[in-house]
């Protein structure tokens, strides 16, 4: 089981700290001045929401603040916990309701904070965390055990999401209560391996075993609760994977969702919040198996799907994004998505729901946090972003512009002898290091004894490929990066206040509205890539830093029956109605509409 390093360790450097200050300046890193849900929260006094939405969004500010040593946001994250921890009952609950409505208050909330709390503490070392999370986890062992409380709706859906606060308890207090608070969330919690007949054969209607943030963090629930409960890992994970990839994949390492298990039509729509909770997932999988494709589908998640369904300046977000995405204007009537809104695929503050709004910060950071990992006495690089690391065994910088270049130099200096490994994806293609041919690796390994140090040049190729689809569609990609034919847009701003919210610039809605041709098929398998320079937006709608170009046909794709914004899920004719034309394809998470999954003119 690789160990995690905290943002005392690991530090954003290049594209990606530039990414991360964007958050800051943006939605999630001012919530806390510009939502009532948060800035006016139950959790710290207030009178607004007060069960998952400021946890949900200390879960990602918490690490920002930390990963860029931002004094501000430090006090900013310090003032809700110090309002936490003031307002935990003598008993041990910490959540803002009376003793009266404990048996009615849905846990999921005490599941959340839980971890919040263990993620405030592995960034600021606060020292009252220990004893408060004991009280509040020992508490949650007493209600459970005692019947006074039971698990159900979301606690009972994402039971084993309390894991990660429990196993970092017991490192420090390995207490037996703790493995048997373990063993009643999994005897009360959902066993999603007992539903995934569900899965084959997505309904309009909304279950808790087919929702796809549920989904999202369940992948991972093997990875997280086996060591505690005393068991083998056994890879449950990969069963249940490979189900929902057949029956409910994306291009871009997720699954649709709106917001139930929607099928593998490209105009259904996947939540925001299932793309960072499988971003967590893969993470924690990754750690339990060393596995490199659960490294491959973090990277593909994170640089596709995040980006993709987020404005550049990160001010908007979508609920829902899908992969074949010609518009997100208001439906005028029902909407194609399953069991979400109209507005569920507007960019803006909290369309459709406000739990991405709290939930999708973690996205970002959590994924730098995963660049670094350590195996026993390995350090490893499993995520190539430009990053640096130092602990007190070993420092490592590391430049690179990936996944747009492929060029990384490694600064590595030895305090103590260590092993330093780094991780190469499969699809790395003459592979060399520090200029001499490496073919095959998908680990380079090297030795250092204390004192070293050492520069490491790593190069490799990556061939842009057309990748099959369902229904005789095909994806452009290019190692991590999917393409997609961009499609211009107009933004339709609207500011106003509904229940009590303000939707004012930046923090308001938007309808894209597209305004370019999108019908477009193949016209031959050549794909051909163009790397540029990074600009002020890494995932930028304008100037995107690597792009591929494609010979094309437009078709007669049609509209979904009863849409004028929704493209046809699979196109009425692929015979060409038109000459051919070079077009260039930008990266997904740049074009925030776009077409995605695309036939062969003529078949």
């Amino acid at each position: 089981m690789y160990g995690f390093y905290g943002p005392s360790a690991i530090k954003p450097r290049g594209w990606i700290e530039k990414q991360l200050r964007i958050q800051a300046d943006g939605l999630s890193g001012n919530l806390d001045r510009v939502w009532r849900d948060v800035r006016d929260s139950k959790w710290i006094g207030g009178d607004a929401e007060g069960w998952e939405r400021v946890p949900y969004w200390l879960d990602g500010f918490i690490p920002l603040a930390y990963l860029l040593d931002d004094d501000d946001m430090k006090r900013r994250a310090k003032r809700y916990v110090d309002a936490i921890i003031a307002g935990q009952h003598e008993s041990g609950w910490t959540c803002p309701c009376t003793e009266d409505e404990i048996p009615t208050y849905d846990t999921w909330a005490v599941q959340l904070i839980s971890k919040v709390l263990t993620v405030w503490y592995r960034c600021s070392g606060d020292g009252r965390i220990p004893d408060v999370l004991y009280r509040v986890l020992k508490n949650y062992h007493d209600l459970l055990s005692g019947g006074v409380i039971k698990l159900f709706d979301w606690g009972k859906a994402r039971w084993f999401e309390t894991f990660v606060a429990m196993d970092f308890l017991y490192s420090l207090r390995p207490e037996p209560w703790i493995s048997g608070l373990g063993r009643i969330l999994r005897e009360q919690g959902l066993d999603y391996s007992g539903v995934t007949d569900t899965w084959v054969r997505p309904l309009n209607k909304w279950t808790f075993h087919t929702h796809i943030v549920n989904i999202g963090m369940m992948l991972k629930s093997e990875a997280v609760s086996h060591r505690l409960l005393g068991e083998e890992y056994t890879g449950v994970a990969d069963r249940l994977y490979g189900i929902l990839e057949k029956y409910n994949s994306t291009p871009v390492a997720t699954f649709t969702g709106d917001e139930c298990l929607s099928g593998l039509r490209p105009v259904q729509g996947t939540e925001l919040c299932s793309v960072v909770e499988l971003m967590y997932s893969y993470k924690w999988l990754y750690a339990a198996t060393g596995d490199g494709k659960w490294a491959e589908r973090l990277e593909k998640c994170a640089f596709n799907a995040l980006p993709g369904t987020v404005s550049d300046d990160m001010w908007a977000h979508q609920y829902d994004q899908m992969s074949n995405q010609i518009s997100c204007e208001r439906f005028p009537g029902r909407p194609v998505f399953r069991t979400n809104g109209e507005e569920a695929h507007l960019f803006g503050l909290a369309p459709n729901y406000g739990c991405c709004t709290a939930d999708f910060g973690q996205g970002w950071p959590k994924f730098v946090l995963s660049s670094f990992m350590s195996d026993g006495d390995a350090v490893e690089n499993v995520i190539p972003v430009p990053s640096s690391l130092d602990t007190d065994r070993i420092r490592v910088e590391l430049n690179t512009e990936y996944p747009f270049k492929n060029d990384f130099i490694y600064h590595v200096e030895a305090k103590d002898d260590v092993t330093f490994r780094i991780r190469i994806p499969s699809f790395a293609e003459d592979l060399a290091v520090c200029g001499e041919a490496t073919p095959g690796a998908s680990h380079l390994t090297f030795d250092f004894r204390a004192g070293e140090r050492r520069e490491i040049r790593v190069t490799y190729n990556v061939k842009p490929v057309l990748r099959a689809r369902h229904h005789g569609l095909y994806t452009a990609e290019r190692g991590s990066l999917v393409f997609s034919v961009p499609v211009k847009y107009e933004k339709i701003m609207h500011e106003y206040t509904k229940g009590g919210v303000e939707r004012k610039f930046p923090y308001c809605d938007y309808e894209y509205r597209g305004v370019s041709p999108w019908n477009y098929a193949f016209s031959d398998g050549s794909l051909s890539a163009r790397e540029h320079e990074i600009g002020k937006f890494p995932f930028s709608s304008d100037e995107p830093p690597v792009t591929l170009t494609a010979k094309m046909k437009r078709i007669n794709w049609g509209l979904e029956d009863g849409f004028e914004t929704v493209c046809a899920a699979y196109p009425e004719s692929t015979a060409p109605t038109g000459p051919e034309e070079e077009i260039e394809l930008f990266p997904y998470g740049c074009a925030k509409l776009r077409m995605t999954q695309i036939p062969f003119a003529g078949e």
